[in-house]
C-alpha cells in the first residue's frame, strides 16, 4: 500500500508533466507491475486435463520444437 505523502507528491508532479509524458509515467508504473497470476488462483484447475489429452500436449510441443519455419514470417 502506498504511502499517502508518496502519493500526493506523484500526483502534484503528474499535474505539472504535460500529456505525452503522464502517459509515460503512467507505462513505467504499470511496467513495474507484476504480470502474470499467482499459481495459487490457478490450482483450482489442477486435474481438469485428462491423463490422455497431456500426453497429446506434450507431444505435439515435442514434435514442433526447435523445427523453423522458413516460409513463416
Amino acid at each position: 500500500m502506498a504511502n499517502d505523502h508518496i502519493k500526493e507528491n506523484i500526483l502534484i508532479q503528474m499535474t505539472q508533466l504535460p500529456y505525452d509524458m503522464q502517459l509515460r509515467v503512467l507505462d513505467f508504473a504499470n511496467s513495474l507491475s507484476p504480470k502474470g497470476v499467482k499459481g495459487d488462483i490457478l490450482s483450482k484447475f489442477r486435474g481438469s486435463i485428462s491423463s490422455d489429452d497431456l500426453k497429446l500436449i506434450e507431444s505435439a510441443i515435442m514434435e514442433g520444437c526447435e523445427k523453423v519455419d522458413m516460409n513463416d514470417r
